[in-house]
């Protein structure tokens, strides 16, 4: 294993994420890059082995020795984020671009450079009709995104703002704000 993927793998494992986070390593897809180590958040509370409620989401450090064009770099992070809304909050129609806005601010606020950013927001509202008219009103937000780190800075910090996100989308108070959550306010996913 090269000693760059190495450092940043161990960063990864290490990184300072939320309490309120349940992280563990899985398999990394397979084809991407030559190395890769992926991670898969929930927002607790969570069942071993199935999404959170609240919020679930995937992160992929990916490295290439060869530094891909498209990249920029020898790494790039892939990231996947989900949690439910409020049906009249997936109706905003600026959602997505304050989903985008936590990702960035996050990073930012981890001070986790990064160039190349790419990603898309989407938002899908469920209406139940006939039997299920009324009562399995929906609405989901999804957030995927890569981008690639600025060489020489700690990686594991990208790891950390991606936790943020799912947090944050998942309703919790950004980190360090003393405010308590009000008990029942998230809709459940199905």
């Amino acid at each position: 294993m090269p000693e760059p993927f190495g450092a940043a793998r161990e960063a990864v494992r290490t990184a300072a994420l939320r309490a309120e986070l349940e992280v563990e390593e899985i398999a990394a897809p397979t084809g991407l890059a030559p190395y890769s180590i992926a991670l898969a958040g929930d927002v607790r509370p969570v069942t071993h082995g199935v999404d959170s409620l609240l919020g679930t989401g995937r992160f992929v450090l990916l490295y290439d020795p060869d530094e891909p064009d498209a990249w920029g770099g020898p790494f790039r992070v892939v990231s996947f984020a989900q949690a439910p809304l409020e049906t009249d909050i997936g109706l905003d129609p600026f959602v997505a671009e304050v989903a985008w806005s936590w990702l960035v601010d996050g990073l930012a606020a981890r001070g986790a450079a990064y160039h190349a950013a790419s990603g898309t927001a989407t938002k899908v509202l469920a209406t139940g009709f006939g039997e299920l008219a009324g009562s399995t009103d929906s609405a989901t937000l999804e957030l995927r995104a890569s981008w690639s780190p600025e060489p020489g800075g700690d990686l594991g910090q990208h790891a950390a703002g991606w936790g943020d996100l799912l947090c944050l989308l998942a309703g919790l108070p950004p980190a360090g704000d003393a405010v308590g959550l009000l008990p029942g306010v998230r809709a459940l996913r199905d």
